[in-house]
C-alpha cells in the first residue's frame, strides 16, 4: 500500500507498550495528507487506508485531528511514542507531535479511554461464554491486558495531561490477563477501581480542547500539499 505525503509514522500497538510476544503482529500507524485539489472536486478521498501483513492504518490529517480530538486512544498515542519507534517524521509531523495537549480534554478523555476498556470488559464477558479453546483464551488476555493499559494510560493522561506508552511493568499485565482468561469477571475490579479513581482525581486537562492549533496546523498542511498547475492539467 504506497500512499502519498505521509508526514508521521512509527510503530504503535503491543510493541509499543512493551507487551508483545513471539508471533506478535507489529502495528503501525500513521497520518497522511491528501492532495489539497482533491479535497475541491466531486468525489472526496478516502480518509483511511487500512492494510495487513504488514498491518498498518493511516489516517488522513483532518480525520486524526477528529479523532484526536474526541480523545481517541488509539489515534492519540501516535504523537506520543518514543523517538526510536517513530518510522516517518517530516517537520509537518514534527508539528503535530509539539500540539498534541491541545487536542486534550477531561471530559473526552475520561469518556474514550474508560469507554474503550468497558468495551474490552463486555468482550471478555461474552467470550468467556463461548467454548473453552487455547485461541478463545489468547484473546481474552490479550483483551484484559489492554482493559488494564487503557485504564492505566487514561487516568494518568486525565491526571498529568501526559501519556507514557511504554507500560512499568509487562509482566503485571500478562499476569492479570492470563488470571482474567480463567475467570473474566476478576476482570469487574479492576475496572470499578479506576472509575472510582477518575471520579475522585482533579484532571490536568481543560474542559474542552483547543481546536484552534490544529485548525492552523491543517491550514498548513493544505498550503504545503497544494498544486494547482497539477489539477489544472487533467
Amino acid at each position: 500500500m504506497t500512499v502519498p505525503n505521509l508526514m508521521l509514522s512509527g510503530i504503535v500497538g503491543s510493541t509499543a507498550y512493551g507487551l508483545a510476544h513471539q508471533g506478535s503482529d507489529v502495528d503501525r500507524l500513521g497520518v497522511f495528507a491528501a492532495p489539497t485539489e482533491e479535497l475541491h472536486g466531486l468525489h472526496r478521498p478516502k480518509e483511511s487506508h487500512v492494510s495487513t501483513a504488514p498491518d498498518r492504518t493511516l489516517h488522513e490529517a483532518a480525520k486524526w485531528c477528529r479523532l484526536a480530538l474526541s480523545g481517541n486512544p488509539t489515534a492519540m498515542e501516535l504523537v506520543w511514542l518514543p523517538d526510536e519507534l517513530y518510522e516517518v517524521r517530516t517537520p509537518l509531523g514534527d508539528e503535530l507531535i509539539g500540539i498534541r495537549t491541545s487536542f486534550l480534554s477531561a471530559q473526552r478523555v475520561r469518556n474514550a479511554y474508560l469507554g474503550y476498556a468497558t468495551q474490552q470488559f463486555r468482550r471478555l464477558v461474552g467470550r468467556d461464554e463461548a467454548p473453552v479453546s487455547p485461541e478463545n483464551r489468547r484473546r481474552t488476555a490479550k483483551h484484559a491486558r489492554h482493559l488494564k493499559r487503557l485504564c492505566h494510560q487514561g487516568l494518568e493522561l486525565y491526571a498529568s495531561g501526559r501519556l507514557t506508552i511504554r507500560v512499568e511493568d509487562p509482566q503485571e499485565y500478562h499476569d492479570f490477563g492470563e488470571r482474567v482468561a480463567g475467570d473474566a469477571s476478576a476482570a469487574q475490579p479492576l475496572l470499578r477501581h479506576y472509575e472510582t479513581a477518575f471520579d475522585e482525581t482533579r484532571s490536568a486537562l481543560p474542559d474542552r480542547p483547543d481546536e484552534a492549533p490544529a485548525e492552523s496546523w491543517l491550514l498548513r498542511v493544505r498550503a504545503h500539499f497544494y498544486a494547482p498547475n497539477a489539477a489544472l492539467s487533467r
